[in-house]
Formats: structure tokens, C-alpha cells, sequence
């Protein structure tokens, strides 16, 4: 498969209006002081420590989202950690028009650019890319497959290509400066801000002024869109959320430079490459397959607005859960049937800990449905189902995240049969187990301090893909679902799901009422 709507993430920051070409440079000067300086943490061994529940949490996959690069290959890809070499990337990449730059972000001295100078070599980027070059970069939205074989002629065809590409995996972050693109169809801006940032908006769009193998693509286009793409191996959703919040911060709290200049700063270096008629055909290619991509992909963006989670833990209920039971009434509400759900939960209280799943999708959460459906239920009756199911959701997620889930045990069972040449059990081919991970509800939870949200794209054709930000007075929502499926609109689920979390605040209101 490929990495776009698949694999990687878009994540949203709060939306900007640039008034010139120089305003958006500027901003993205300082964006990527701030992140420098969140490196600059993790390269110290100074950044606090996460921690769930006051108990500290594994920290690598923070010194793996820099300096990192997928690389495809056949049978299967591979990850290259240059940030671990013993002579470190000192240099970013900035995309412009689809051409590539080498743009070294510290100087002889150590220290990073300060804003002003990141500034000029942002400008004298966009002074020497004016005409938009051919799209090299959309070969990476290919499936990974495909990629491989394209990936090996594109370097054997000529010895600029092997060093370019070298460039960009060796690079600590991408940062794509983007032309701007019409929102007309859709929803909102924020919806046309994430789509952006999974697919760029195809090939007319900025599909080409990325390369979706890097863990972070930080985006900056002139119509005030910003946010980032990151490529989901190396790490999980909140070490980047917490980047960016790092980032908002350094943005609030500083005003103009806050670094000496470095020492002598290199000009930007142009990455060449020679295209072979197979590389141009490559191209094509990607271009054909990228924009099915893009037209199957349907998202809805909003901000829920009438409460968050300040007026849930008021009621002495789990944030999270109670997200996830309105979630399971919006799928109700419209196929009259809760979902096989996966919810991501972090495993990072062990070593090198990733995910586990919650299921979401319980007894409890049935029977809360058919309550709020039943329009002879009475408010405390519909209450006690809803406290009943967070209930049971957070009890799931306590063992979860405590090492006692069952999906990865199941997925290690199977990967060893395989590996050892046996023939998968049984089990495996059972209709309950095939419909249960079957995950139509695709979601999780990525907090953040801002008016931001990660977004992706479903995990199945038929199914919806719904991740949330729950802030103290309001929720933020990316949901998606693909035009192909007949069975599943976005724009549905964000009513239903809109009206689900507005029952269940009323539900409460009134039960409490009753009880006077």
C-alpha cells in the first residue's frame, strides 16, 4: 500500500493569513527555529519526562523522528536513523516548486541559525526556484512496491540522483514551502488544511513538493496553511503533537531572535536530478494513482464547541471514554449497529513500548446505544447506560495500556507461525475474529495544547477514520471515510456524531435534575 491516506498522518496547526510571500517565509523561519530548539532538547537529554498517571514513560521514540528516513525496498522497507551517526545531519531540506535544497540550519561553530539568518536562506531558496521543475517527489506516494523498483533505477540512472536522494534522507526534517490552493470544495478550511497535509491535493496541488518517506514534513503554504506530515514508523502520534506544541510555544513566548548569529553559514545547495524516460514514465504513474487516492478520500474537520472536556471530568467521567461512547452512538445512529473499533492505546510505560488496542466496541456500549435510541428510555436510565459503558471503555484501556490487551499478542502469535513456515491457525480464519478486526472505526486520542488535530484516512474502505484533540471547552475532530463507499459519508458522521455528544451532555443534565 502506499504511505499517503494509509499510513501517515496529517496534523493541523492553528491556520495563518499571510499577507505577503516574506510574511509566510518569516513565519516559517520561525517555525523552524522552534523546532530546532525542541531538538536541541532531545539532543541534551533535557526534555521532561512524559508521564501517565505519574509514572514515567519509554522516551526513544523522541530521538527517532529526527534525521530519519523510510527507505523503500522489496520485499519490505527499511528506517535509517542519521540522527544516531556519530557525525550528525546539520542541514534541513526546504522544498519550493517541486525543487529540492540543501540548506545546512547550524554553522561551523555549532549553533543553530538563528531566525534572521534562516530567513535569508529561505529567500535566496524561493529567489532560485521560481519555475516549477517536474514533481520528483510525488514517486513517494506510490505503492511501496512500485516505489522500490522506481527508487533503484531513479539512483542507478545517474550519480546526482543517488546524492540528491542521499541529501533528503540524511536531512534532519523537510520543510515544504507551498504554493497556494483553491478550498472551494470543501468543507471548511481546516478541512482543506488536513487534506493538505496527507496528499498535498494531488498533483495540481503540492503532491510534488514533498517526500512522504521523511518522519517530518513541516508544510508552510501562502495561504496561511500549516501543519505537518509525518511518516507513522519511527514513532507514534503524541511525541509529535508534543513538538508541536513546543513549537507553538517558542512562537508565543519569543519575540525575534532569540540566538546570537552562527558562524559561517553555507548558501543553499540545489539537489539535481537527470530523469530517465522510465523515471518520467514513473511519474506518470504516481500522478494517476495519487489522484485516485484523492478523489476517493473524503474529509470533515469542525470544532465541537458546545463543551469539553472540563464539563466530562465535572461529571466524574474519563474524557477519552466518553469521546468514544459519542463515537459509538454516531456509527449507531447510522448503520443501527456499533463498529468493530480501534482505538490506539500507548504501550510506552514498557521499554520501547508502541501501541496496544482498546475495543472500544463492548457489551456496555450496545447496550448504551439501544438506551439513547429508545425514545421511551427515561434520562437516568440513559445515564446509567452511559456511565455504565465509560465504565467498561476505561477498564479496557487500564489493562491496555498496562501490557494485558489481546491484539498484539494475536498478531505476534501469527507472525511466528508464519515466520516458522506454519500454517496459520484456524482461528485466525474464524468470521468472528476476521469481523472483529474489521475496523470500520478507525480513532484516537492526540491531545495537544492548541487549536490543533491529527488526521488520517480509514483503515478499511467501509469504514470511518476519527481522530480528536479534547481541549478544556471544546473538541477537535479530523474524520474521514472514502467517496467509493457508498456506506459512509464523513459529512454524516460529523451530524451524528455532533448530535450524539450534544445528547449525552443533555442526558446527564437532566438525570442530575431528576435526582433534586
Amino acid at each position: 500500500m502506499p504511505l499517503v491516506s494509509y499510513s501517515s498522518p496529517g496534523l493541523v496547526f492553528p491556520i495563518k493569513s499571510f499577507e505577503s510571500a516574506d510574511r509566510q517565509l518569516r513565519y516559517a523561519a520561525r517555525l523552524v527555529a522552534g523546532a530546532l530548539e525542541f531538538k536541541s532538547l532531545i539532543d541534551n537529554y533535557s526534555l521532561p519526562l512524559d508521564k501517565m498517571g505519574g509514572q514515567p514513560l519509554d522516551m526513544s521514540q523522541y530521538y527517532k523522528i529526527f534525521s530519519t528516513c523510510r527507505i523503500p525496498g522489496y520485499p519490505k522497507d527499511s528506517l535509517v536513523f542519521h540522527g544516531e551517526a556519530p557525525v550528525k545531519p546539520k542541514h534541513i531540506v526546504v522544498a519550493h516548486n517541486n525543487h529540492y535544497f540543501k540548506v545546512n540550519v547550524y554553522g561551523d561553530d555549532g549553533r543553530p541559525l538563528n531566525e534572521r539568518q534562516l530567513l535569508t536562506q529561505f529567500q535566496s531558496v524561493v529567489a532560485q526556484s521560481s519555475v516549477y521543475k517536474d514533481p520528483i517527489g510525488i514517486l513517494t506516494t506510490l505503492h511501496r512496491d512500485s516505489w522500490a523498483k522506481a527508487y533503484k533505477r531513479l539512483r542507478k540512472y545517474d550519480a546526482k540522483n543517488k546524492e540528491s536522494i542521499q541529501a533528503i534522507q540524511e536531512s534532519i526534517f523537510l520543510l515544504c514551502l507551498d504554493k497556494p490552493v483553491s478550498d472551494t470544495n470543501t468543507l471548511n478550511r481546516k478541512t482543506h488544511v488536513a487534506l493538505q497535509t496527507i496528499h498535498g491535493g494531488g498533483p495540481a496541488g503540492n503532491a510534488g513538493n514533498r517526500w512522504f518517506d521523511k518522519t517530518i514534513q513541516f508544510i508552510v503554504g501562502g495561504d496561511g496553511v500549516v501543519g505537518l506530515t509525518y511518516e507513522h514508523s519511527p514513532a507514534e502520534g503524541p511525541p509529535i503533537t508534543r513538538m508541536m506544541d513546543h513549537i507553538s510555544d517558542y512562537l508565543d513566548r519569543t519575540r525575534g531572535d532569540k540566538w546570537l548569529p552562527s558562524t559561517s553559514v553555507e548558501e543553499p545547495k540545489k539537489l539535481r536530478f537527470k530523469l530517465s524516460d522510465e523515471t518520467l514514465k514513473d511519474i506518470e504513474e504516481a500522478e494517476r494513482d495519487l489522484q485516485i487516492l484523492v478523489d476517493d478520500l473524503e474529509m470533515s474537520c469542525f470544532d465541537y464547541d458546545t463543551y469539553g472536556k472540563e464539563f466530562i471530568k465535572s461529571q466524574k467521567l474519563s474524557p477519552d471514554s466518553y469521546i468514544q461512547m459519542a463515537i459509538q452512538l454516531a456509527f449507531y445512529k447510522i448503520h443501527n449497529q456499533i463498529g468493530a473499533t480501534y482505538e490506539s492505546a500507548s504501550s510506552r510505560k514498557f521499554l520501547n513500548g508502541r501501541t496496544e488496542t482498546i475495543r472500544s466496541a463492548s457489551v456496555e456500549a450496545l447496550d448504551f446505544c439501544k438506551q439513547m435510541m429508545d425514545k421511551s428510555s427515561l434520562p437516568h436510565t440513559k445515564a446509567a447506560a452511559l456511565r455504565s459503558a465509560v465504565d467498561a471503555h476505561k477498564e479496557y484501556t487500564n489493562q491496555a495500556v498496562n501490557g494485558m490487551g489481546v491484539d498484539r499478542m494475536l498478531l505476534g502469535l501469527k507472525n511466528i507461525a508464519l515466520e516458522c513456515g506454519m500454517n496459520v491457525p484456524d482461528f485466525y480464519m474464524d468470521t468472528g475474529y476476521t469481523t472483529s478486526t474489521h475496523f470500520k472505526l478507525s480513532t484516537s486520542q492526540v491531545p495537544s495544547k492548541i487549536d490543533a488535530f491529527m488526521c488520517y484516512g480509514p483503515l478499511v474502505p467501509d469504514g470511518y477514520g476519527c481522530c480528536y484533540n479534547p481541549r478544556n471547552s471544546s473538541i477537535n475532530f479530523g474524520l474521514s471515510a472514502c467517496n467509493s463507499s457508498p456506506e459512509t459519508h464523513s459529512s454524516n458522521f460529523m451530524a451524528a456524531l455532533t448530535e450524539s455528544l450534544t445528547e449525552m451532555h443533555d442526558v446527564l443534565n437532566l438525570s442530575q435534575k431528576a435526582k433534586l
